[in-house]
């Protein structure tokens, strides 16, 4: 059975922030969605992990995203860190949350990286499909994007998950594909997490590939454990859920229990 979810508005850096609150009796899980993500899209993947693992869960769409507060400026190649150093304490601290389990995916693996690189109070990471830095590979898929989102029915299937598709698209969209954003890079961040990170990865993620969690792998000062998914694309939690479901059930088991 799927853990019941309260919803409210919290503001954050003076903008208000849409958030999914789950109760729970463990530590708390908190959810940082994909680049074109929302608490919507998620779905019901974090009642259902809240359901497995008997974890509280935070869910919250960014500034720009879902029914939060619209985008009003162009985002910036350090807009991940802005979130990870300065909205995501923010909310947590407004929550009462000190030391989360963070759930990343895509863009927010990366910013719950970051975070926990400048945070030592993170229990652990699950990273689905994270980016520490660009390829070639990620730009022409978001290249593709742009061109599906002005001739196919993108704009309408988004709107059912922002308050203002366009806006939130274009945000996301044409920083990856600034030229300036081709040297974003935040491996530097990497072996000052000490926590334990579980980071999972699809063969056929069309946005990025085994390059990024190896690099996670190699560089991170705590304990980390690879999850590598056949017949996944770029969201594990719905292309393989349960596999992903059980390997974060077990891994929180062992945050809980010590080991």
């Amino acid at each position: 059975m799927s853990a019941q979810a309260e919803s409210l508005f919290v503001t954050v850096q003076g903008r208000k922030l849409e958030v999914q609150r789950i109760a729970g009796a463990g530590p708390t899980l908190v959810f940082l969605h994909e680049g074109l993500g929302s608490v919507a899209m998620w779905r019901d993947f974090p009642q259902k992990v809240a359901a497995a693992t008997g974890c509280a869960a935070v869910v919250y769409s960014r500034y720009g995203y879902g029914q939060s507060e619209v985008l009003r400026e162009p985002r910036s190649v350090d807009y991940m860190h802005v979130e990870a150093l300065e909205a995501l304490p923010d909310l947590l601290g407004r929550l009462g949350i000190p030391d989360p389990v963070l759930v990343g995916h895509s863009d927010g693996g990366s910013i719950a990286l970051i975070h926990a690189a400048a945070r030592d109070k993170v229990r652990g990471l699950v990273v689905m499909a994270p980016h520490v830095f660009v390829e070639d590979l990620s730009v022409d898929s978001i290249a593709a994007a742009k061109t599906a989102f002005e001739t196919t029915d993108l704009p309408q299937k988004l709107a059912r998950y922002h308050a203002d598709a366009e806006k939130t698209f274009r945000g996301w969209n044409r920083i990856w594909l600034h030229p300036d954003f081709r040297r974003w890079n935040i491996e530097e961040y990497l072996p000052r997490i000490r926590c334990p990170v579980l980071a999972i990865q699809g063969f056929d993620d069309e946005y990025g590939t085994m390059a990024q969690i190896e690099a996670i792998a190699a560089q991170t000062g705590g304990p980390i454990e690879l999850l590598r998914l056949a017949d996944c694309r770029h969201s594990p939690h719905r292309d393989q859920p349960q596999v992903v479901i059980e390997a974060m059930s077990r891994f929180i088991e062992r945050l809980e229990g010590g080991t």
